[in-house]
């Protein structure tokens, strides 16, 4: 979605001036000259026009995942066995995730997007219209069927190509700083309410693609223009169909704990605790990826299998039911945490090492977004040792989610205000914990060698095609 302040065309946009003391051809961008532009002016009243058709299609999207895993995983096998659903019923339609997602990434231009292994991706210029079909079919195919990963990077990236398309209808010859501050808006509205705050959504894509000085000055305004618009059209969707805001919130809030020096103590472990089960995670996808390269459909559908297995195995052992294992972990958290004294530390270290383990296939393979398992798997981590001398529920949980959210996303900044603004009001109590966690992880993280695939394969047979970063 986004672009270096040339917009990748190298010439300065309009309302630039030499910077200060810059020699030779190099050139600054005056935020308030383009401000005070007509074509800025421009671009905000149709950022906040946008914003209303894109929220709109982004809340069909998110409505539609919604309805199919219901029918799919509740409604159907409520109705073939009129009983509790057998611990094997996600095995079929895991393996069927792999085929639709497999055929797609592997037949449609595009990739289905980009590959999850590698992290939270927010750069980079938006989606080209021949791809976002790819990208909307791999992507729900992956949310509907059970794979573990998140819908925020699709309708990023559908949000973007979809407001680029839309300028480049209305203007063929829009310059690239017009596409790149509308594809932002776009991306912007897609998720507006997703992470329970239009702010926290613009800041996840504003981090993540490294926006700052300038480019923040310009972006930021019409992304949040059309982000409230979003938000708007979102909450009025959810009131009219009755289906919700698919927006992320607990429905229970653990009672706040005045920080200690112990909690502080365990932060440290927890953010070392999260750096190294996120680095195992990201090497399960990594490592996994030249073996989807050698048959994107095949291997594909045996990563579905060993999900679907996986998920059985807990509910045979646990009878807490799949559920908790597969999916993005987003409807599930509010009842992980709510339920949290229900859960003994053996189970709680099975979710853990269960969810963990299909997180990892799923990188390898499908296509979403690293944010809601990686929250899930925190918060299960903070449960299990809120136990501890010294810890308490509610800054346990969110040093978890920030932990672990750091080791993924490695973003610092945004998983810190995910972890925060999760628990409300008792939001401020565990600021100091959260914060120490993230640093430990972070710094961890980056120490830590970086888990990286062999070279793909580049030889083309009759059931292969040339690798890619896909």
């Amino acid at each position: 979605m986004m672009t270096d302040a040339t917009g990748g065309s190298g010439q300065p946009p309009e309302g630039a001036k030499p910077a200060p003391g810059a020699g030779g051809g190099a050139a600054a961008m005056d935020p308030v000259a383009v401000m005070r532009s007509r074509a800025y002016l421009s671009a905000l009243v149709l950022a906040a026009v946008l914003g209303i058709p894109i929220s709109a299609l982004a809340y069909g999207f998110l409505a539609l995942v919604s309805q199919i895993q219901q029918f799919l995983f509740q409604d159907l096998p409520g109705d073939l066995f009129g009983g509790p659903t057998p611990a094997w019923w996600p095995v079929p339609w895991l393996v069927l995730c792999g085929l639709l997602t497999g055929l797609t990434i592997r037949y449609l231009p595009g990739n289905g997007g980009h590959s999850p292994a590698f992290g939270f991706k927010a750069g980079g210029g938006p989606s080209a219209n021949r791809e976002l079909p790819a990208i909307v079919l791999a992507s729900l195919a992956t949310l509907s069927l059970g794979a573990v990963l998140g819908p925020e990077a699709p309708l990023i990236a559908i949000g973007g190509g979809l407001a680029a398309l839309t300028v480049r209808l209305v203007k063929k010859d829009a310059p690239p700083m017009a596409l790149t501050i509308m594809a932002s808006a776009g991306s912007f509205a897609a998720i507006s309410t997703l992470l329970g705050s239009p702010l926290l959504g613009a800041f996840l894509i504003m981090e993540a693609a490294g926006i700052g000085g300038m480019m923040l000055s310009l972006v930021a305004l019409p992304g949040l223009l059309a982000s409230g618009i979003g938000s708007l059209v979102f909450v009025g969707l959810g009131s009219a169909t009755g289906l919700g805001t698919f927006s992320l919130s607990l429905t229970a809030v653990p009672p706040a704990v005045s920080p200690t020096v112990a909690s502080l103590c365990w932060a440290l472990v927890m953010g070392g605790v999260g750096a190294l089960l996120g680095w195992g995670i990201r090497w399960i996808g990594l490592s996994l990826r030249p073996l989807v390269h050698v048959n994107r459909v095949a291997v594909s559908a045996v990563l579905g299998l060993a999900i679907g297995l996986t998920a059985m195995v807990y509910d045979l052992v646990t009878g807490d039911g799949f559920s908790q294992v597969l999916f993005s972990g987003q409807d599930a958290l509010p009842e992980l945490v709510k339920n949290a004294s229900s859960y003994s530390i053996a189970v709680l270290v099975l979710l853990i090492v269960c969810k963990s383990l299909v997180y990892g296939l799923s990188l390898s393979a499908f296509r979403g977004g690293p944010v809601f398992p990686s929250m899930f798997i925190g918060a299960a981590l903070g449960i299990a040792m809120s136990g501890l001398p010294g810890m308490s529920l509610a800054p346990a949980i969110a040093m978890g989610i920030g932990a672990m959210c750091t080791a993924m996303l490695r973003l610092p900044l945004t998983s810190t205000l995910l972890a925060v603004l999760l628990l409300g009001s008792d939001g401020p109590t565990v600021t100091p914990q959260v914060i120490v966690a993230v640093a430990v992880a972070f710094v961890l993280t980056s120490i830590l060698p970086a888990p990286r695939p062999p070279e793909p394969h580049t030889t083309t047979t009759p059931t292969t095609r040339p690798a890619t970063a896909g």
